[in-house]
């Protein structure tokens, strides 16, 4: 769900994630019509990045049991 909002309202994405203020920039980046392509690619990266530290978390907080 999350990564269909990284394509069609990338700056919403950062809101989900928890990055309010690469929200509020990645909405500055998206309201000229060429920036919206680097806002969708920094917010599927971003959502990447989030996912993966999500997981490093997991495995850390099962190692330690």
């Amino acid at each position: 769900m999350r990564l269909l909002i990284a394509f069609l309202l990338p700056w919403l994405t950062f809101f989900t994630i928890g990055k309010p203020l690469a929200g509020i920039l990645c909405l500055i980046l998206q309201l000229t019509l060429i920036g919206w392509i680097p806002a969708t690619i920094w917010a599927v990266y971003s959502l990447s990045q989030y996912k993966t530290d999500k997981k490093i978390e997991e495995a850390l907080a099962h190692r330690g049991r």
